[in-house]
């Protein structure tokens, strides 16, 4: 099989999920971004008591709470996440996360069970895992600062 027909056959959960950073809506928004930096990850995922998402923090908002004089980094994270990013299901095909990101313009899509619940993280990273994985021959990748290793000679 082509990506194209990779990405529409498997699903979501073939892909290299993330394991989220989950924090609860009472969480400080200092407490949040600790943790993102621990982890080393983007964003947060905010869940309820049975672990469904409600929301997401992203190192855009925290950049705008950094812009702004009046921020409280005290404050709990409820009161400034977003509440409708997209999800996508873990048995949907792949396709699907790329639809989202891109119909969305966000890096992150939170993918959820069948009971709503959060399963993990897909989104720009796991989709180019994926394609490196599964198509290691379509991708030519280089070190960085590294000379072009062409497999063909160009000219004559």
């Amino acid at each position: 099989m082509g990506l194209q027909e990779n990405l529409q056959a498997e699903q979501v959960c073939s892909l290299p999920l993330r394991d989220p950073v989950i924090v609860s809506p009472h969480t400080s928004i200092a407490e949040v971004v600790e943790a993102m930096k621990t982890q080393r990850l983007g964003c947060a995922i905010v869940v309820d008591a049975d672990s469904k998402p409600i929301g997401i923090f992203t190192e855009s908002q925290l950049v705008r709470l950094l812009a702004e004089s009046q921020s409280n980094f005290g404050s709990p994270v409820s009161q400034v996440m977003s509440h409708n990013w997209p999800t996508v299901k873990q048995n949907a095909p792949i396709v699907d996360v790329l639809k989202l990101m891109r119909k969305h313009n966000v890096r992150f899509i939170i993918v959820i069970n069948e009971e709503g619940q959060l399963a993990g993280l897909t989104g720009q990273r796991s989709m180019l895992e994926y394609i490196a994985d599964h198509f290691p021959e379509q991708v030519m990748v280089q070190r960085i600062g590294g000379t072009p290793h062409l497999h063909n000679r160009e000219g004559a």
